[in-house]
């Protein structure tokens, strides 16, 4: 339906389901991610179906870094042949030999650092690629109470910046883990190999720092948390502020704005702050231990060198392992930073997609077509899921004969929207039924009701598109004569056709077009779709008194023979329905055709009356 993305389509108070694996759920991560530990194996399983090509890429990436290590064995005996050579003759043919095994060496290391990047390339942006979509998917599974509960920024902030954030990590920080790793265990395996006295000195000189790395790894996870959670909150409150623009400035609430949002930016400077100002230490101190151990390799091969227990080329061996040791420490280092900002964001994303979704209808294979348009609520009654205690409709009966329209008036709180949105099955009737053709919704899927009703709503939705494709949006097999013939029902043609390129002109925040103008293409949109009933949310509030009585006219046109609902504060745009329920606390009280509740004097006279009382 064209108008369905105002209400969140297909969400319901029903028995809840946990979703698929797969299809946006922790699957076997199970529950949410409450820890480090929890949001990565959430994300290990989620990762499951390409873990063999991550094997085979960490794999690359040991492989690289044991080639790596190979080098400075290859470069002693290089640096032997060049020292031996200053007394006597070089032996070029064995530095011949030595030069062309390094090159080798370092080539395949090379080639496999680049085939396991260009994997870990692709699967991160697979995977970045299906969160996106499953949390898409998701937003269409989830009741509508959890939109009533949450704020769209915040959903935003999980699709976007959590889901790159997860996509940098596995990006770069699994690789260069998994290589640090190798690098570090190899370097060490090969420094003792060599001369395990110079090796014993420069590992004394970094268990310092390897220390005091998992002290602060350990106490600045929970700022990488707060970061993530602070940003998600902004954004919310970013994404609320600028849809209220208008009604901030108008009540000159500029000021509480800014500081409000000036209270949360500095919520995420402090969480940011923390969290990168201790990760943040690790690398300098990973380069200060590295440069103790420069000093001590070399004190300690002087000794051994004047002591005649090595040889030149095993310090330069040394030196060059002393770096490729310190290295993966610092580059562990930075892998556990970025690890833990992805466990963070990890965690946001697998809650969201861990919430309990709507009632599973793929079994429902009751449907209705060619529908009359009867409608008929009995004994419907309705409290919110969050609050049982509080019975908002109570015993709700009335039938709806095919092709009336049907109008649905009270105060403010009456439950009118809510009758809407039972009818709609966004949310289902605790007691009661509401049935269409004799046929309780509660046996039809979601999609197949949804698509009986057009909807205009209070709040018009027009995309960034073509005048065309926002007409035309969700609706096939349309003819050009039949949306310009809409369009001319509704009083619009003329100004489409004055737009710089008619139907085809492109509709953005830039372009000038009036509430009354959106409000009048959205009309059109609901006639093109022609469904067999229609639901009118006080369509003409956006409206002045001329273009009310060009929509009034348009929207009777649209209600002709089809079962109609229209919800309506202005009184005087139903006095032709044929029943108007007359709503308050959750009831009908008074129902029947304009002139009968009129001469009745009951509350809808009231309500009437008291309009024209303050229109004077």
């Amino acid at each position: 339906m064209p108008e369905n993305n105002h209400r969140p389509s297909g969400r319901t108070g029903a028995p809840m389901r946990r979703g698929p694996m797969g299809r946006g759920s922790m699957g076997a991560g199970g529950g949410k991610a409450k820890d480090m530990k929890g949001a990565l194996k959430s994300l290990l399983s989620y990762c499951r179906s390409q873990v063999w090509i991550i094997l085979l890429a960490l794999v690359l990436a040991a492989l690289g870094a044991v080639f790596t290590i190979i080098g400075p064995d290859q470069i002693s005996r290089l640096t032997n042949y060049i020292y031996d050579g200053l007394s006597s003759q070089i032996d070029m043919d064995g530095i011949r030999s030595v030069a062309v095994l390094l090159l080798g060496i370092y080539l395949a290391s090379a080639v496999c650092s680049f085939t396991q990047h260009y994997i870990m390339q692709t699967v991160t942006q697979r995977t970045a690629k299906r969160l996106r979509g499953d949390i898409d998917s998701k937003i269409n599974r989830l009741p509508l109470k959890y939109f009533s509960g949450n704020a769209a920024g915040d959903v935003l902030s999980r699709m976007t910046n959590d889901v790159d954030m997860i996509g940098q990590a596995m990006s770069n920080s699994l690789s260069n883990l998994v290589t640090a790793i190798a690098q570090f265990i190899g370097c060490l395996i090969m420094m003792y190999y060599t001369n395990w006295i110079l090796a014993t000195t420069t590992v004394l000189a970094t268990i310092i720092g390897l220390v005091l790395m998992v002290v602060i790894m350990s106490r600045s996870q929970k700022y990488f948390t707060a970061r993530q959670e602070s940003l998600g909150t902004l954004n919310g409150y970013i994404e609320e502020m600028y849809n209220g623009h208008d009604a901030i400035r108008i009540l000159n609430a500029g000021e509480e704005v800014k500081d409000t949002f000036s209270s949360m930016n500095q919520a995420v400077k402090t969480a940011n702050f923390r969290s990168q100002f201790l990760s943040g230490l690790m690398q300098p101190l990973m380069t200060f231990i590295g440069n103790v151990g420069y000093v001590a390799v070399c004190i300690v091969g002087a000794a051994l060198i004047i002591d005649g227990q090595i040889r030149f080329g095993v310090i330069t061996a040394f030196l060059i392992y002393t770096r490729l040791f310190e290295s993966p420490l610092r580059q562990i280092a930075q892998a556990m930073t970025q690890v833990q900002s992805c466990a963070a964001a990890s965690e946001r994303v697998f809650e969201f997609l861990s919430e309990e979704e709507m009632e599973d209808e793929s079994a429902k294979t009751e449907r209705i077509v060619n529908v009359r348009g009867e409608v008929e609520f009995s004994h419907v009654r309705f409290a919110y899921p969050n609050a049982p205690e509080k019975e908002i409709i109570h015993d709700f009966s009335v039938k709806v004969h095919p092709g009336q329209k049907v109008a649905i008036v009270g105060p403010t709180g009456a439950g009118k929207t809510t009758m809407v949105n039972l009818l709609m099955r966004f949310f289902e009737p605790t007691g009661g039924s509401i049935l269409i053709d004799g046929v309780p919704t509660v046996n039809i899927p979601r999609s197949n009701v949804h698509s009986q009703f057009g909807m205009v709503l209070q709040d018009t939705w027009l995309f960034e598109g073509t005048v065309r494709e926002n007409l035309l949006y969700n609706t096939q097999g349309v003819s050009e004569e039949d949306m310009i013939r809409a369009c001319q029902a509704c009083g619009i043609h003329n100004f489409i056709q004055a737009l710089p390129h008619g139907y085809d002109s492109v509709l953005s925040d830039h372009t000038a077009i009036s509430a009354g103008q959106k409000q009048l293409m959205t009309i059109a949109r609901a006639m093109i779709q022609n469904s067999p009933m229609l639901i009118l949310d006080e369509a003409t509030s956006s409206v002045d008194t001329r273009t009310e009585m060009l929509t009034q006219q348009a929207m009777d046109r649209l209600t002709e023979q089809r079962t109609s609902f229209v919800i309506a504060h202005r009184l005087s745009t139903i006095r032709n329905a044929d029943i108007i329920l007359v709503m308050r606390d959750g009831d009908i009280v008074e129902q029947g055709s304009h002139e009968e509740l009129l001469k009745q004097g009951g509350f809808y006279a009231e309500l009437y009356n008291s309009q024209f009382e303050q229109a004077s």
